[in-house]
């Protein structure tokens, strides 16, 4: 009797013991952020690196409170392959269909990461009713006007990093420094065969024209080009000063150590210059890529004090990835974890509208700044100031380091010539 007793009591508590776990798991039910990014290239690795160290915080600080319970984020991450030379556009849709279908994501954080396949894809997530950030890459303006213009069909889609049109007003306000300080009044554009860099290009020379600088040229390079020198001879024959770049490809770095060995007296502003954004960059060139402004986007792709969160992200993801923020896309991917989280939170859900709901009234400080969204376009909105909304960071390469000259609010140096264009 009394063995009978206590294999019906080990019964029960066995029981009661598996139930406890299976409730445990049925609680413990992931949250997935599906990521399609074309891995292989700088925009697609440095995000997947942000969203992964955004994770792991959220996770190990006991997950997402959704209406009172705890859920951890889980990532799937699938190759896009959209900034490769050649791949259409279809290669980024199936991408994110199967995270969608397949893997079953609750929501969509990275890309598509090249702006084609990104315009591409929005259709599809309107289809699926999915929640989506853009992180990385995509710099058109057409995609926030999208959602103003057909805001029913397109809602779903956000963007928490800056746009092409805000980079050219960055842009600008430098170079009309540049002009005041030194004289400069020669600009020359070289961009890469992609959709962003055309449009942007041609903004800037229409734009440089009306504000009275003289371009003296424009040239487009097929992605995956490795010869550059006939654009500088032409920038140098021009008596050009500044030659702007907007080029994502990694072969930019050519571009720039082609700069140096020519002894080009310009000097080379990238908008978009992916080879320049790096920390490996000088070792990449040997030391050539000195004096080399662009543009990283937001705050916290290079040192500065933009905020409390900004050397704290910093120097978390130094220490997760053994390298320094990379670039376009990684404060951003990071920051864009958390703020779906706060967002799940005050919704209260994972429905999607509600979800959608919850976004247009973000309102919270991060690594760049203060970060709201446009009601309307659902475009992170810009500023200077990052106590008033997400800030960019242009640099410079001075001495092996990347140094913020810009905006004044949380620069740490100013631009310097090479010593071939002081007079």
């Amino acid at each position: 009797m009394k063995t009978n007793r206590l294999k019906s009591l080990f019964v029960l508590l066995m029981t009661i013991s598996l139930t406890l776990s299976a409730g445990l798991v049925q609680a413990a039910q992931p949250i997935v952020i599906g990521c399609p990014l074309a891995t292989a290239f700088l925009y697609g690795w440095d995000a997947e690196r942000g969203v992964t160290l955004a994770v792991e915080e959220i996770n190990a600080a006991g997950g997402v409170n959704v209406a009172g319970e705890k859920r951890p984020f889980k990532i799937e991450v699938i190759d896009t392959r959209d900034l490769e030379p050649g791949v259409p556009v279809s290669e980024a849709l199936l991408a994110v269909e199967k995270l969608i279908l397949d893997k079953k994501a609750d929501f969509i954080i990275g890309g598509p990461v090249r702006s084609e396949a990104a315009l591409a894809a929005m259709p599809l997530l309107s289809k699926y009713k999915k929640v989506s950030i853009l992180t990385t890459g995509v710099l058109t303006p057409k995609y926030n006007a999208l959602v103003a213009e057909q805001y029913d069909k397109f809602k779903y889609c956000f963007r928490i990093h800056g746009e092409a049109k805000n980079l050219v007003g960055e842009i600008f306000a430098n170079l009309t420094e540049l002009k005041e300080k030194y004289g400069f009044n020669n600009l020359f554009i070289i961009a890469q065969d992609v959709s962003h860099a055309r449009g942007a290009a041609n903004i800037i020379k229409a734009i440089a024209e009306k504000k009275g600088w003289n371009v003296t040229g424009l040239e487009i390079y097929p992605t995956g080009a490795t010869d550059f020198s006939m654009g500088l001879l032409k920038a140098k024959e021009s008596k050009t000063e500044i030659i702007n770049i907007w080029m994502d490809m990694p072969e930019s770095a050519i571009l720039l150590k082609q700069w140096y060995d020519m002894k080009i007296p310009a000097l080379p502003f990238g908008s978009t210059l992916a080879a320049a954004e790096q920390p490996g960059f000088w070792k990449a060139t040997d030391g050539k890529g000195e004096y080399t402004l662009c543009n990283v986007v937001n705050a916290g792709n290079a040192p500065s004090n933009a905020t409390p969160w900004t050397m704290k992200f910093y120097d978390a993801y130094t220490k997760r990835w053994g390298i320094e923020p990379e670039g376009l896309g990684t404060s951003s991917s990071y920051m864009a974890v958390y703020v779906l989280k706060d967002a799940i939170e005050r919704a209260g859900s994972l429905d999607s509208d509600k979800v959608v709901a919850a976004l247009e009234k973000t309102d919270i400080m991060g690594v760049y700044g203060r970060l709201r969204f446009d009601p309307k376009g659902h475009q992170v909105i810009p500023s200077t100031d990052p106590k008033e909304g997400a800030v960019g960071s242009i640099l410079q390469w001075q001495d092996g380091k990347r140094v913020v000259v810009y905006p004044k609010s949380i620069a740490t140096g100013e631009i310097l010539l090479p010593p071939w264009m002081q007079k």
